[in-house]
């Protein structure tokens, strides 16, 4: 027994013939309604045509990634929340039900963060909204030097800002252009950095008469705080006539979204930024085709 519902139209046979015996065994082994076979049936044509676009053509070249790019179109798109969650349901059952089948070797939704694809993103700042925050601070004053080093440094390494404010001079070798930051979990990694940032903070360190450890001080010789650095971005931001609220996380998306439209592997993203787990990365393959048009640099505009 077959159930009757629409052919899908322009999609590889490949994709055709495991939809059609999915939508089957909904209506046939599951007893489903035909108006909820219906649903499913319309949510996996849109997604099976957006992996069409995307060069896959068969269930078993499909990725998490590709599916977390999906639903971030989706809700890129003004999709409500659960609309993307009905989606989200739909490709659990149809790749479940592929692995159960033995047409694919692993389910792609398995690790799939349902919480964490339906969060707000912090903003991301344009390539040309970045250029205008770093003409900001001035390098007549030592403040001036701090402030233009600690953003530059910010957007250069993707730092979190409980990195940057841990930071002493020992940590960066302005020579090689590294920087070495304590993460989460107390893991060490060593980032590269551009070279406008080793300028600033060479310059900055050059003009500052403190021997305190730590690379960045506040007026009074104290390292900087988080809330201190939090103030400096915000205050700088506003005078960048950036009208969006701007934070030092801010330049950590920026950093990382504009690092993938140049092409940078996702894995390599995932090292420099220090997440334990590339699905917490692949948050960034939101970026969009018109984006992509913007860089004009490969990987980083400002290595």
């Amino acid at each position: 027994m077959t159930t009757t519902h629409r052919q899908p139209a322009s999609l590889p046979a490949g994709f055709e013939q495991q939809l059609r015996a999915f939508l089957d065994s909904l209506a046939v082994e599951r007893g489903l309604a035909l108006n909820t076979v219906q649903a499913y049936e319309r949510d996996l044509v849109h997604h099976l045509r957006f992996l069409t676009a995307q060069g896959v053509d068969e269930v078993g070249a499909v990725e998490e990634s590709h599916l977390i790019m999906f639903l971030g179109r989706l809700r890129r798109s003004g999709s409500a929340p659960a609309t993307v969650m009905r989606k989200l349901s739909a490709l659990r059952s149809f790749y479940r039900h592929l692995a159960r089948e033995e047409v694919i070797s692993a389910d792609p939704t398995a690790n799939l963060p349902a919480a964490q694809l339906l969060r707000r993103l912090p903003s991301v700042l344009s390539i040309e909204e970045v250029e205008q925050l770093l003409a900001q601070p001035k390098a007549n004053t030592l403040r001036g030097l701090r402030d233009g080093a600690l953003i530059e440094l910010l957007y250069a390494t993707g730092l979190r800002v409980s990195e940057l404010v841990g930071l002493e001079r020992g940590d960066i070798n302005l020579d090689l252009g590294l920087v070495r930051c304590i993460g989460k979990g107390s893991k060490e990694r060593i980032v590269p950095v551009g070279r406008p940032a080793v300028e600033k903070t060479r310059a900055y360190l050059a003009c500052r008469r403190e021997a305190a450890p730590a690379l960045f001080l506040g007026n009074k010789g104290r390292p900087l705080t988080r809330v201190a650095v939090w103030r400096i971005v915000r205050r700088y931001g506003r005078q960048a006539g950036i009208r969006s609220a701007i934070s030092p996380h801010s330049l950590r998306h920026s950093f990382a979204t504009h690092m993938l439209a140049g092409g940078a592997d996702l894995r390599a993203i995932q090292e420099l930024l220090g997440h334990a787990s590339i699905v917490t990365t692949q948050v960034y393959t939101h970026v969009s085709v018109d984006h992509l048009r913007e860089v004009h640099r490969a990987y980083h505009p400002r290595a």
